[in-house]
């Protein structure tokens, strides 16, 4: 492996996912140098820091030190645009949670405020550079289920447990940019871009329910008895066409208690079941035309839960001159597919895409004993 000179790191947003980025990002990846963290609640950033053994920084400490790099943006989604802003405009390189924005107007902001300062921009999800979908990716196109043709999505999973967290604050699940279709169907839809290429034109439908009615249940919480606000489309059933010409059905749904997930791509002369893109590794499944199912062994490194590893990837990207893996155009396209879903709901009308997006570079197969040595490309 070569050796660069790390990228020095600072992290926005203690929240729930902090302990992930912050256990690898400190711990995996020999490229970052994680510096220090923040947040709007400073009793949260001190429990990282010293967990972590960085500073505790304010996000004003962070923006105005010059020796860091990188933002790494964990804030709620409607705070995505604000933060990743601020730090571009701080002369700061930027990866940010899921969704980029809230709206296609920042978003489209955002990547033009990253090109005008020359500056790489970056936003998760990055589960589609796991071993499941990097194998998936080398299964397709190496021609095994010859032309794909079609594909479908199914993600199921109740949101009904959060009227009975104990705590007021509002949680990400039903927020605008934060509901399921954007919270988890943007994994499949970022699994989908880089597999089949670019989305050409989407339709849809989709629902807001119970937006009114809906109580926090918990005699702990001091909102009990109130109503949960849900800003975000709940219940969503879309279709997808790619440039490619592969049709897909996308259904995504907070709304039941049931958990159901299924991610296949159908192709001329096979199908292929992919692991859920919401994990980094997981079985993957080639179907022949004599209707034999066979378990394809990971041909790749990070099976494991490795969030992070796209700002890992775009930190390599900044040394090494080159576009990154989870690159903002990706994340900007899959947002306005989201988006048109609704809005093709609302309209009645098909909504074509005024986004593109290229497939990401590969990540290199076999190598497993130093895995981050896939990124150094």
């Amino acid at each position: 492996m070569k050796t660069f000179r790390k990228v020095r790191t600072a992290l926005i947003g203690c929240g729930m996912i902090s302990d992930t980025y912050l256990e690898n990002c400190c711990h995996a990846f020999n490229i970052l140098d994680v510096v220090g963290c923040s947040d709007i609640k400073p009793e949260r950033s001190a429990a990282k820091a010293e967990k972590y053994g960085i500073q505790q920084m304010t996000n004003e400490e962070i923006l105005a030190d010059p020796s860091i790099e990188l933002v790494i943006n964990t804030t709620y989604p409607v705070s995505h645009y604000a933060v990743s802003k601020a730090a571009l405009l701080a002369g700061k390189h930027v990866y940010s949670e899921k969704m980029i924005a809230a709206t296609l107007e920042e978003a489209l902001e955002l990547e033009q405020l990253a090109r005008e300062r020359q500056l790489l921009l970056g936003c998760a999800p990055d589960t589609f550079m796991g071993a499941g979908l990097q194998t998936a990716r080398k299964i397709l196109d190496a021609g095994l289920i010859g032309t794909p043709v079609a594909a479908q999505a199914i993600l199921v999973r109740g949101y009904h447990h959060e009227r009975m967290r104990t705590d007021p604050e509002k949680r990400f699940a039903f927020c605008p940019g934060g509901g399921i279709v954007f919270d988890v169907g943007c994994y499949y839809l970022t699994g989908l871009v880089n597999l089949l290429g670019p989305i050409h034109r989407v339709c849809g439908f989709s629902q807001t329910r119970d937006a009114d009615s809906r109580v926090y249940g918990h005699p702990a919480n001091p909102l009990y008895g109130q109503v949960m606000a849900i800003e975000t489309p709940n219940n969503t059933a879309g279709t997808l066409e790619f440039e490619s010409q592969v049709i897909c059905a996308f259904l995504t749904s907070s709304e039941s208690i049931n958990v159901t997930n299924s991610f296949i791509i159908h192709g001329t002369d096979g199908c292929l079941t992919l692991n859920d893109p919401n994990t980094f590794g997981g079985p993957i499944l080639v179907r022949t035309r004599t209707g034999e199912a066979l378990s394809v062994p990971l041909t790749h490194a990070f099976t494991t839960n490795m969030r992070g590893l796209g700002a890992a990837d775009l930190a390599y990207a900044i040394r090494n001159g080159r576009a990154a893996r989870a690159g903002s155009a990706t994340a900007v396209h899959t947002l306005e597919a989201a988006l048109g879903i609704i809005g093709s709901g609302e309209s009645g009308q098909l909504y074509t895409m005024t986004t593109t997006t290229e497939r990401a570079e590969p990540l290199a197969a076999g190598i497993t004993e130093y895995p981050e040595m896939a990124l150094d490309l």
